[in-house]
């Protein structure tokens, strides 16, 4: 299979994440507006990219106080950083159909290396023609390199929001037909 793109179906999609929440739970949220687009070649992955647009602002939680919490300027801060984005810089095939995407994650105006696991979950035709594959990939992040120090002190120890973000993305991705050539 050449090196194809994939343009990310978001309906079909997911951009998750989760957080520790008092210690002794964890909270989950995803952003509900995003998109990206997947060059893959499976024979030659060092050829293959990755790059996801986040609109951070579309938090969501399940509960909306929280999501305004976290727009505010103690979290993502979306009046003055309105987008996040991750940009692969290598793809490694490390077997299996697991590949680790190395790239830059850039969130609240900063920009750090991140390694995604990704697993491909293969590929198909759909019932319109097209074809469509899977991923899921993973990274855990520590918030406050990303400059998102808000905490609060717990009297029983410990604090309200853990540092450590576990980000899981399930993408379903459509390939996209080659141009021709004028």
């Amino acid at each position: 299979m050449p090196l194809a793109t994939w343009k990310i179906d978001p309906s079909h999609s997911s951009l998750g994440f989760s957080v520790r929440h008092m210690v002794v739970s964890k909270t989950r949220g995803r952003f509900t507006r995003w998109s990206g687009q997947i060059r893959f070649d499976p024979d030659d992955v060092h050829a293959s990219s990755v790059e996801v647009e986040i609109d951070p602002a579309s938090v969501d939680t399940s509960d909306a106080q929280r999501d305004e919490h976290l727009r505010s300027p103690d979290f993502f801060d979306v009046q003055k950083f309105p987008a996040a984005s991750f940009r692969s810089s290598q793809v490694e095939d490390v077997g299996g159909n697991r590949y680790r995407v190395t790239g830059e994650l850039t969130v609240h105006g900063v920009t750090l290396p991140v390694v995604l696991e990704t697993t491909c979950e293969g590929s198909g035709k759909d019932p319109w023609g097209g074809e469509r594959a899977g991923f899921i990939a993973t990274a855990s992040i520590d918030r406050k390199d990303y400059g998102l120090h808000w905490n609060k002190a717990l009297e029983t120890g410990g604090l309200l929001v853990g540092e450590k973000v576990d980000l899981i993305l399930e993408v379903e991705a459509i390939k996209q037909l080659a141009q021709k050539a004028a």
